[in-house]
């Protein structure tokens, strides 16, 4: 650091307090992380031996540092100040200037993302920054707010399936106060540069975990007044997730994409100039604020079931709204999809052991513009059979091997095709649509709620799965996919255990159970290895800049 330095203190925190970044400067201030000290030692060398030369030495530092090939963060600074100045005028300029600015407000406003839901930004972020800053101030982690907020979210979870007209009210309230410490963690992240791989790790898995616990409690509390509601419990869940795999294909198809452009985007940014319509697509679409303050609402005061439809009916509207914008945007563009894109993509699509044979097999024989056709087709195909066919007909086992060639065919080249970022929330439909349809047709207790947990098993891997590409760090080890037996195989050995099962139907439901724990506990494990090991990114999504 300069001794000249002069600037905001929050500036300094920016740029010397990180833990995200291997070296991040602003002028006059320059850090780096173990990764970057042999980048920095090389040129601390240099610069030594090059003597004097123009420019603040922690500004030289961070631009030989860079130009060796080491990413220098360099913070969007906004209003703040961070500067060296070179005579006593500049010196007076830059103290007022730092005089003008309350580095602290700054400060509590970049706290909150520039890019949220309504309800979130007007209803819920104008005081939950001051709760992460009182939590700053007495020593609390945003690892124990994620924490409380899950806590909080399962005693919600409890109070529902009560299904007591108190418990249903004490719900609402109790997921209402979850959903601002779930602001909270993040702001207090942000406020005091808390990132942790840990804090990744769970930031990016309890908001699922809170929602799905709270369906499955509204479920059990509806079960107590004589209302089987589990199925639309399950169909929330696989609507919900599936509906994220979605944007985060979409995403991930398109991060790098080249001459990314096209007609609906350009009608897109033209609206985002008329304020008004930017709140309503955001409202439209049920982000995570509004979902959880209608779910909350309608619970105290309404029924499990109106609670479901409500969401069923939301959540696929805007699933439609959002695919079907992002349909116009593929078809419409000229953009050239990386390997990379390619990659990720065929990761998300989950295959197994059975699909990656046959990819093997037809690989250089395919071409990838049919690749989503034929994943549509093997969905549609497995999702009727699962529907129209009788439970445990042999046929069906005819029908899942038909979806395995499917799945096979569609990932055989590389996936760069303008739709094929659908291929992996085609697969989540497909696998999820054939547990809930075999679950329902078994018809015996139980069978719905252990279909209930796989899912939720299963999702959790997907959501891991989706995490980890973001962190940069790729998907899950194929080992553990192949243990898990890809989308495909599990696929085939569900249908296979509904035939064999199909004259002990109440041996369904343990079937289901003894695979939702397998996969739990593979899964579980591999994944808490990963987040918390030193190897893991610690990502969380930024505020607005300074």
């Amino acid at each position: 650091m300069d001794s000249a330095f002069v600037g905001h203190v929050h500036a300094l925190r920016l740029a010397l307090t990180d833990p995200r970044f291997d070296a991040c400067a602003v002028t006059g201030a320059f850090a780096v992380q173990a990764g970057a000290r042999g980048a920095l030692d090389k040129a601390a060398a240099r610069a030594a031996a090059d003597g004097e030369a123009a420019g603040p030495y922690a500004d030289r530092l961070a631009a030989a540092v860079e130009a060796a090939g080491t990413t220098v963060q360099r913070p969007e600074l906004g209003t703040l100040v961070a500067a060296v100045p070179a005579g006593p005028a500049e010196r007076d300029a830059a103290s007022a200037a730092v005089a003008a600015v309350d580095d602290e407000a700054v400060r509590l406003r970049t706290a909150v993302k520039s890019r949220d839901g309504f309800f979130t930004t007007f209803c819920i972020s104008p005081y939950s920054r001051y709760i992460a800053r009182w939590c700053a101030r007495r020593g609390l982690t945003p690892n124990q707010v994620t924490t409380a907020s899950l806590i909080t979210a399962l005693i919600a979870a409890g109070c529902a399936a009560t299904g007591e007209r108190w418990g249903y009210v004490a719900a609402g309230v109790l997921l209402l106060v979850s959903f601002v410490l779930d602001c909270t963690d993040g702001q207090l992240a942000r406020y005091s540069l808390q990132y942790s791989t840990m804090g990744a790790w769970l930031d990016a898995t309890f908001d699922r975990a809170k929602e799905y616990s709270f369906y499955a409690g509204l479920a059990l509390g509806a079960a107590r007044n004589g209302d089987d509601v589990w199925a639309l419990a399950v169909g929330s869940m696989i609507l919900m997730t599936c509906r994220h795999v979605v944007d985060f294909s979409f995403n991930e198809a398109n991060h790098d994409a080249t001459a990314n452009t096209s007609p609906t985007a350009a009608l897109s940014d033209r609206l985002d100039s008329v304020g008004w319509t930017v709140w309503i697509r955001r409202m439209i679409i049920l982000p995570i604020g509004e979902r959880w303050a209608m779910i909350a609402v309608l619970t105290a005061f309404t029924t499990p079931r109106i609670v479901f439809y409500a969401l069923l009916i939301g959540c696929a509207f805007g699933a439609l709204y959002t695919t079907a914008g992002r349909v116009l945007r593929s078809v419409t563009r000229k953009a050239t999809r990386t390997d990379r894109a390619a990659q990720a993509l065929a990761d998300l699509a989950d295959s197994g052991p059975l699909a990656e044979l046959q990819a093997r097999l037809l690989r250089g024989r395919s071409g990838s513009f049919g690749s989503v056709y034929v994943a549509a087709l093997g969905t549609l195909v497995m999702i009727a059979g699962a529907v129209f066919l009788p439970f445990g007909d042999p046929r069906s086992i005819a029908v899942a091997v038909i979806y395995v060639m499917a799945a096979g065919l569609a990932v055989a080249a590389p996936l760069r095709g303008a739709l094929d970022w659908l291929i992996p929330p085609l697969f989540r439909a497909a696998e999820y649509g054939t547990v809930l349809a075999l679950a329902v047709k078994a018809d015996v207790p139980g069978a719905l709620p252990a279909a209930f947990g796989l899912i939720a098993a299963v999702a959790y891997h997907h959501y891991d799965t989706v995490y980890r590409i973001r962190g940069g760090t790729g998907a899950p080890p194929h080992w553990l996919v192949r243990t898990i037996g890809g989308h495909e195989g599990r696929v085939l050995l569900i249908t296979a255990l509904a035939a064999v099962l199909a004259t002990r139907e109440a041996d369904f439901p343990v079937a289901l159970t003894v695979m939702a724990v397998f996969v739990a506990l593979v899964v579980l494990v591999e994944s808490i290895r990963f987040w918390v090991s030193s190897g893991a990114p610690a990502v969380h999504d930024e505020g607005e800049p300074a």
